[in-house]
């Protein structure tokens, strides 16, 4: 945690990375399992990586799985389970992740049109909601500002949820972004990216530092 804000840095694809994130008080190691991401990384070598990994609570980041494809991901270890998927995919299908891996270890990030809110089905599926940036050709990881006002107006509604505030988030917008919406829990990755799944250390310290100084 980085003064009272919970920090998951997506994307990771690299021990070294991870390290840093870890120096630098990240909360959540995320792990991009999409093979259409080109942060996604193989299953397999995940697993070669969780035993050097830090202590830290790790993610799984997939789009709509098949229920085999979640369990694998449950017999890897993985803490957490961030499941992308179209917001008007059949509620008897994530009905069927909440109950595989339980609403406290899943975290539902639909895909949210400008005009379209949160589902109400939805509510009691799952502790956690990421609001990623709408990205009409793919499932988050777009690199652009999501629309901060919605964000906080479903975490003003819905104080019950934990909140997980993603897209474009970077080291120059972070203060303003915490400021506006009132977030506590943050999701970082292209905005602290030299290339895709390869972290800029120097831009991962400042993000880190600018939500130290926020309150300066």
């Amino acid at each position: 945690m980085i003064e009272g804000i919970r920090v998951k840095i997506c994307g990771l694809t690299s021990l070294v990375d991870a390290g840093l994130a870890d120096a630098c008080g990240v909360d959540y190691l995320g792990f991009n399992l999409y093979p259409p991401s080109p942060r996604s990384i193989a299953l397999q070598t995940y697993r070669a990586m969780a035993k050097n990994l830090p202590e830290r609570r790790r993610v799984a980041v997939t789009v709509e799985p098949a229920p085999a494809e979640l369990a694998a991901m449950q017999d890897a270890g993985f803490d957490c389970f961030q499941i992308h998927f179209r917001h008007d995919l059949p509620l008897e299908t994530v009905a069927g992740w909440s109950e595989q891996v339980g609403a406290g270890r899943l975290w539902l990030a639909p895909k949210l049109p400008p005009t379209v809110d949160v589902p109400a089905g939805l509510f009691p599926l799952a502790d956690t909601i990421m609001l990623d940036t709408f990205h009409a050709a793919g499932f988050g990881g777009s690199g652009k500002t999501g629309d901060w006002q919605k964000f906080a107006r479903h975490q003003q509604e819905h104080p019950e949820k934990t909140w997980l505030l993603a897209g474009g988030l970077n080291p120059d917008n972070i203060a303003d972004a915490v400021a506006q919406t009132g977030a506590r829990f943050v999701d970082i990755n292209s905005g602290v990216e030299s290339s895709p799944g390869v972290k800029d250390h120097a831009k991962l310290r400042l993000f880190a530092e600018r939500l130290r100084q926020r309150r300066a």
